[in-house]
């Protein structure tokens, strides 16, 4: 069995389909894929026993295999080599508050996987007016972005019921708001360190959760007002220069 170090930006991956199995069904060189996944191998895909088939296991690694055996709700492959991957994003937690559309929501929480952010708070602000947790959906969503994207790691998401829990964690905070002097850049950002980087709801933070950041923490992502969802994925995408 090979394993190499590569990087999702290089073409070794480019044309592939890349399926999901937790980590539980994957043992020394077989994989079991059950499920959702396993449907759309057999029934859209329509895969065979012998053919080549990439999944990952959400836990950093690609796995590429052939298709062994097909059972009525499972298949199992033979594990021909393992592609394992760094997160580059490990330390990074993107603070995201509950926005009143779910879809704009949704579509950062989509396109941050898509451009590797790993570790996501959603949290309840003062001027936060959706108290829905739909955590089932929002991870099912970011297993289908990492897929998609062809990355290894599942995000994590976590929720919470307050600005304050996410401002005594220990590490670094970056706050965004608009009327800051200071423009935010890539420059300067050590990403061994833990770094939250905190976006708020509709109409911003207010001055009070505004008041517990000095100064040199709070920045602006540009000259013109952004949407929340727009300024998620600008950030993530600096964070990819």
């Amino acid at each position: 069995m090979d394993t190499q170090n590569l990087y999702l930006d290089s073409d070794h991956l480019s044309n592939i389909e890349l399926y999901y199995t937790t980590p539980d069904l994957v043992s020394g060189l077989e994989v079991s894929i059950i499920g959702d996944d396993f449907q759309h191998i057999t029934k859209v895909m329509r895969h065979k026993i012998d053919d080549q088939i990439y999944v990952t296991n959400g836990l950093g690694k690609i796995i590429v295999g052939r298709i062994k055996t097909i059972y009525k709700d499972s298949i199992n492959i033979e594990v021909l080599k393992q592609i394992e991957y760094e997160n580059r994003f490990k330390n990074i937690y993107f603070c995201i508050p509950k926005l009143k559309n779910q879809e704009r929501f949704e579509f950062a929480l989509e396109k941050c996987t898509e451009l590797g952010i790993t570790n996501f708070i959603v949290f309840e602000s003062e001027r936060t007016i959706s108290k829905s947790k739909r955590l089932e959906r929002w991870n099912k969503i970011v297993i289908s972005a990492m897929k998609q994207s062809l990355r290894s790691f599942i995000p994590t998401i976590i929720t919470s019921n307050s600005l304050m829990d996410i401002i005594d964690q220990k590490g670094e905070k970056v706050v965004f708001e608009q009327n800051s002097k200071n423009v935010f850049s890539q420059i300067g950002i050590n990403f061994q360190e833990v770094i939250f980087f905190i976006f708020g709801p509709e109409g911003g933070l207010t001055s009070a959760e505004l008041s517990h950041f000095k100064e040199e923490q709070i920045f602006n992502l540009a000259k013109n007002r952004l949407r929340t969802e727009t300024a998620i994925i600008k950030c993530a995408s600096i964070l990819n220069a």
